[in-house]
């Protein structure tokens, strides 16, 4: 079989055939099979109907790469210092060069920053004031115009995204809009645009939260 028509990404339409003799003949079977695999093939996700939603326990800051920081050495002011926190998740201190910051509470870090000083200063006192966090974003990703990240707003949906990243592409899947979300558990949750648009459903209650991703296929 030879020069078989592309199947369209949106419709599967049946338009499948070969050339035989001379004349066309239209396989049933072979065009069921491959439109079960190009078009319905999704992976594991949930409706954002059936979706439950998690509550995210509160847990303490951590300090993460891109977090402006405060270390005050009581009675050392040359020690004390305003440090962004680099991508490896460290930060420069006086006396103590590079000391690693990320994954720590401000509390845990001034605990550690102690200990390290204890060599170099009789009975260090260090306070670690977080000043300015990294800014929250959401991935928009796939058949939509402007794709990229886009400042978090507690207050935004799925459809202000798709909206601010410049709407759908005319390839878009209407009905195969993802949001993947890691926490608490990781999750793909799918939405239809018509109820988006519609505002029906849990579509019009959901909200993002800091680090999904939406996914447009």
């Amino acid at each position: 079989m030879n020069n078989l028509p592309r199947l369209d990404k949106r419709t599967c339409r049946a338009d499948l055939a070969v050339r035989h003799s001379g004349g066309f003949v239209v396989f049933g079977a072979t065009l069921a099979a491959l439109c079960v695999h190009s078009c319905a093939n999704l992976g594991n996700y949930v409706w954002v109907d059936q979706y439950k939603e998690a509550a995210v326990p509160e847990k303490p800051y951590t300090i993460a790469p891109g977090d402006l920081i405060q270390v005050r050495v009581f009675n050392q002011e040359q020690l004390s210092a305003r440090v962004r926190v680099r991508a490896d998740g460290k930060v420069s201190l006086p006396l103590l060069n590079d000391v690693e910051a990320a994954g720590y509470t401000p509390v845990a870090l001034s605990q550690v920053l102690e200990r390290r000083l204890k060599e170099l200063v009789n009975a260090p006192s260090v306070t670690v004031s977080l000043e300015e966090t990294k800014p929250q974003t959401v991935m928009v990703i796939g058949e939509v115009t402007k794709p990229g990240a886009l400042p978090y707003d507690p207050a935004a949906g799925v459809l202000q995204a798709l909206a601010a990243a410049g709407g759908l592409t005319p390839d878009a899947s209407g009905d195969r809009i993802f949001v993947l979300r890691q926490t608490p558990n990781p999750v793909r949750i799918r939405f239809s645009f018509d109820r988006l648009r519609r505002q029906e459903g849990r579509a019009a209650t959901f909200r993002l939260r800091p680090g999904d991703v939406v996914v447009v296929e």
